[in-house]
């Protein structure tokens, strides 16, 4: 019961990014904005990491499993994939430098606000 609580507090916050979306017409997925708002209800304690930390960790101990439908989309697509792999290719590898050099950025930074 426990986890069905934490998953249905994920799945609000994922509404309400959804809803804030609609509501504001922004071009930002709702999913992101539900990220971000379960994120700043984290931040400012309005939610413990202990009300949903069960869950959290179902979720990542089960991620590869969540991919498997997006890679298939992609090799039912790879006539249209094939012809622009370079270009598809050239912007992963830039995208991925770039968040992992923007996730390196935002933990120092996280580190250094919370050793004061």
């Amino acid at each position: 019961m426990k986890i069905l609580r934490q998953l249905a507090l994920i799945l609000f916050f994922l509404l309400a990014g959804e809803a804030l979306r609609l509501v504001s017409g922004i071009s930002i997925p709702g999913t992101v904005l539900g990220m971000v708002l379960l994120f700043l209800a984290l931040m400012t304690k309005l939610i413990r990491l202990e009300q949903i930390e069960l869950i959290a960790k179902f979720l990542l101990d089960h991620l590869a499993f969540l991919f498997v439908p997006a890679g298939v989309g992609l090799m039912s697509s790879w006539q249209v994939i094939g012809k622009s792999w370079l270009p598809i290719l050239l912007i992963v590898l830039f995208s991925t430098i770039l968040v992992v050099g923007v996730t390196g950025w935002t933990v120092q930074l996280m580190k250094r606000r919370g050793t004061r």
